[in-house]
């Protein structure tokens, strides 16, 4: 079975690959699941049984996440992280002994997130993979930068109308004694 879905991911950030078998009585003792990367590249060879990644090309150590947990379920996708223009291009994952594949071409944007979808419009992954996909550390950065821009600004406008006030009650104190024509007289004492 082929299943053709697009992600796309952004510069540094990180994607969730997905690939599930569609076979019922999946024996993970017996069970192989390659990722590729435009046909050669080696992302990680995932070895269920032991829940391990054997195999991988240099560039993808430490960028690549497992999901354990949902091997037994068929769900055998990959969190890639770290994201790069190289990084664009298609992912088969191909499960032996059922040979499944399924084909996913990874877009890489410079500036935003768009969740994956699928051209025939089905999710093949689990709830929490889902949730691993969303931006939310891009939701919380611009939340923060929205936060800090806010007190920034409302700081500025109280200090702008401190400043005001402080002006204004300078120049009404300065007001009445400048242009007063009452001069105080010192007459000088008793010389001795």
């Amino acid at each position: 079975m082929s299943l053709d879905v697009t992600v796309e991911g952004f510069i540094g950030g990180s994607v969730v690959l997905p690939c599930s078998s569609t076979e019922h009585n999946l024996k993970l003792q017996e069970v192989d699941v390659s990722w590729r990367h435009n046909g050669s590249k080696n992302v990680c060879d995932l070895i269920p049984r032991s829940n391990s990644i054997e195999t991988q090309d240099t560039r993808y150590k430490n960028r690549t996440k497992t999901f354990p947990e949902g091997y037994v379920r068929g769900n055998f996708s990959i969190k890639l992280s770290g994201l790069n223009h190289a990084d664009a291009g298609e992912y088969i994952c191909l499960i032996t002994p059922s040979d499944e594949q399924e084909t996913v071409e990874l877009i890489i944007n410079d500036f935003f997130v768009v969740e994956p979808t699928t051209e025939k419009g089905n999710q093949t992954t689990d709830q929490e993979i889902q949730e691993e996909i969303r931006p939310d550390s891009v939701k919380k950065s611009w939340l923060w930068i929205l936060v800090v821009t806010l007190l920034i600004v409302l700081s500025l406008i109280f200090i702008v109308i401190m400043f005001r006030r402080k002006i204004s009650s300078c120049l009404m104190s300065g007001e009445q004694g400048i242009g007063s024509d009452t001069h105080e007289v010192v007459s000088p004492g008793p010389r001795y």
